[in-house]
């Protein structure tokens, strides 16, 4: 088990600590809906060190990205974040991801925390151009800032300015008296914010400053659960729940992120079947009656026939409803349709839903 650089803080803190992804993270704190709600209405502070992180230089840097990612990389500036995922060549995701332009030849890409040697080694199979690529996730900390109350809880730490920066954008400079700290605004969560990378031997120093400027705002240390119900209600996939080696990007609702302006890894069967169109789709959906979906349960029309599964679901704490995405065959995946979750053996009613289930 892997620990972050902050370990042994959330420990002292009371946190609750669990495995995720082969690392011990802190699931809760004070708890997941008071944490939630922290987080939806002032500021709360994620550790999501975790994740991995690839630094990619050389002049053929972009090459290499424009081949392993659906989204078209050449559209970036200086400071511009984008969402993308990494396709098989099976028709399936390696990964979603976030690509950072640092400069014309220098990129990040963030990837998830349990594909990190996976997606590693998959970039590296394609990398036949010389692209100097350098694995920092080991010694990177990553703090995910988040709420409304963000910009105004960080300012005091930072030269740059952070209320009018853009989403998806980062800039770097100094922030809590460390320098070259990558300051993003993006985030997992829907209530605004910011993602701060810092060097491992920074991150305590960096966590304390965060948590005595945020003190006049409420500032909290949010765990995964919070993270999980956050995301959830935004409609972001988790990968390994609603997002795999075999999900259809089209089924998954990614054809937003998938630029045919140029070939990438499974390019021309990508395309074929967005004009052919797809069996199945990704789609939200709000309990009517009461019961709590989970991964795998079963999704049925109201004969009974299933036409689909549940990918991941939990109670809102913001709507104090149960609320969950799941695949359904097409002719069911219209907002305001009916269908049944088979929760202990009942058949329990539900409505799609198109999200985010919080506006």
């Amino acid at each position: 088990m892997k620990n972050t650089a902050l370990t042994d803080l959330h420990t002292s803190l009371g946190a609750k600590m669990v495995p995720f992804a082969g690392f011990n993270m802190p699931v809760q704190y004070s708890g997941i809906n008071d944490e939630h709600e922290t987080v939806r209405t002032t500021v709360g502070v994620f550790d999501v060190s975790h994740m991995g992180e690839f630094i990619l230089k050389g002049e053929k840097a972009l090459d290499l990205i424009q081949k392993i990612s659906s989204n078209d990389a050449a559209k970036l500036y200086d400071g511009k974040v984008q969402y993308g995922y990494i396709p098989n060549e099976d028709g399936g995701i390696v990964d979603d991801f976030l690509t950072y332009r640092i400069d014309e030849t220098t990129y990040l890409l963030v990837v998830n925390a349990s594909n990190i040697e996976k997606d590693w080694n998959w970039i590296s199979k394609y990398n036949t151009e010389g692209v100097d690529m350098k694995d920092i996730s080991d010694k990177t900390s990553l703090l995910a800032i988040q709420g409304p109350k963000a910009s105004d809880a960080l300012q005091s730490l930072t030269d740059i300015d952070l209320a009018p920066m853009e989403y998806y954008t980062f800039q770097k400079g100094k922030f809590a008296g460390v320098d070259n700290v990558i300051v993003s605004a993006t985030g997992y969560t829907g209530a605004g914010g910011f993602e701060i990378y810092v060097a491992n031997e920074d991150a305590e120093k960096v966590w304390n400053a965060i948590f005595e400027a945020g003190a006049a705002y409420g500032i909290k240390p949010i765990g995964l659960g919070a993270r999980d119900t956050l995301r959830l209600e935004m409609g972001f996939c988790l990968y390994g729940n609603d997002i795999d080696d075999k999900t259809s990007p089209f089924a998954a609702g990614l054809g937003w992120v998938t630029k045919f302006t140029k070939d990438f890894v499974n390019s021309a069967n990508l395309k074929a079947e967005k004009e052919n169109g797809v069996a199945q789709k990704l789609v939200g959906f709000e309990m009517i009656d009461r019961g709590i979906p989970r991964h795998d349960y079963e999704i049925v029309d109201a004969e009974g026939h299933v036409i689909g599964r549940v990918t991941s679901g939990t109670q809102s704490p913001s709507l104090k409803k149960s609320i969950g995405l799941g695949y359904v065959n097409t002719s069911f995946a219209k907002e305001g349709t009916e269908i049944y979750i088979h929760i202990r053996n009942q058949k329990v009613k539900a409505v799609i839903k198109k999200p985010p289930f919080v506006k």
